[in-house]
């Protein structure tokens, strides 16, 4: 197990991450340690408990916001994807009744290019 040493509100702490994690750990320290310093310049010095409550409390509103907007592109995404099958079956049909429509057409050309190959019998 990897360690990175991260600080968050002028205290120094030691995390245990997986390989290769201890950028992201550090980056994620950094937004913490950012967020508090805004809080703590709009609030002044309100006790390091609630400024890291009150932290935490604006990231997970955050993430609940961007949950939220994740969901509504996934069944906007959804509703594209049947708008695209229907659209797919309407080619599929479309498709086929034309080729009827070409083969029918064919069948008429080929009749009218017999009977105009047949030699009229004059009456």
């Amino acid at each position: 197990m990897a360690e990175v040493n991260v600080s968050i509100a002028g205290r120094n702490y030691r995390m245990a991450c997986g390989p290769g994690e201890e950028e992201h750990i550090s980056a994620l320290a950094g937004l913490l340690d950012g967020r508090i310093l805004e809080l703590r310049q709009s609030f002044g010095e309100i006790g390091d408990m609630r400024l890291h409550v009150m932290a935490a409390l604006t990231i997970a509103d955050e993430l609940s916001e961007a949950k939220r907007g994740l969901a509504n592109l996934e069944a906007e995404v959804a509703k594209l994807k049947e708008a695209v099958g229907a659209g797919d079956a309407r080619v599929g049909t479309m498709e086929a009744e034309l080729t009827e429509a070409v083969a029918s057409a064919a069948q008429r050309i080929e009749r009218i290019a017999r009977e105009l190959n047949t030699p009229q019998q004059n009456g």
